[in-house]
């Protein structure tokens, strides 16, 4: 049973239209011990269905912990987004070959439910190629931050 609508589901599949690379969903999670894992996996397997574009690669946090510390993971169910670089076009039909990895450091703690699923989609957007909403002085003001800086957004779920 899906958790979204049909029109919900045009309209995302319409959005992801747009991914220009694939996007991966790095999906940490544990088989015990996790509550909210479950529900989780529930609405990351929304995604792929309405893009070939989307991803999900499920990472056991247990089994694969050197993966886990690699994308500063300490806690589950976590979402890293990442995207494929292309390293080659067909140029007979247009198909991609995918490459390394780029970790967009975008992570999400929890389920990603209600508002956080918006947020979701737009990390995915974003990751996928779309342009950043950010207006041109909010950019300027960032190219000119000299030192690495941790942001966290915390939410509760309402």
């Amino acid at each position: 049973m899906s958790l979204l609508g049909s029109a919900d589901q045009t309209r995302l599949r319409t959005e992801f239209e747009q991914l220009t690379r694939p996007v991966h969903l790095l999906f940490f999670t544990q088989s015990l011990g996790c509550e909210t894992c479950a529900q989780t996996r529930q609405v990351l397997n929304e995604l792929p269905a309405l893009s070939s574009r989307v991803i999900i690669d499920e990472v056991n946090f247990v089994l694969e912990p050197d993966r886990a510390r690699r994308y500063g993971i300490d806690r589950v169910p976590a979402i890293a987004v990442a995207y494929a670089q292309i390293d080659h076009v067909s140029a007979a039909d247009g198909s991609a070959d995918s490459g390394d990895l780029v970790d967009t450091r975008i992570r999400f703690l929890g389920t990603p439910a209600g508002y956080e699923f918006v947020s979701l989609v737009q990390a995915v957007l974003l990751a996928g190629g779309g342009e950043s909403q950010l207006s041109e002085a909010s950019r300027q003001r960032l190219a000119s931050v000299q030192r690495p800086v941790t942001l966290h957004v915390f939410t509760t779920p309402t």
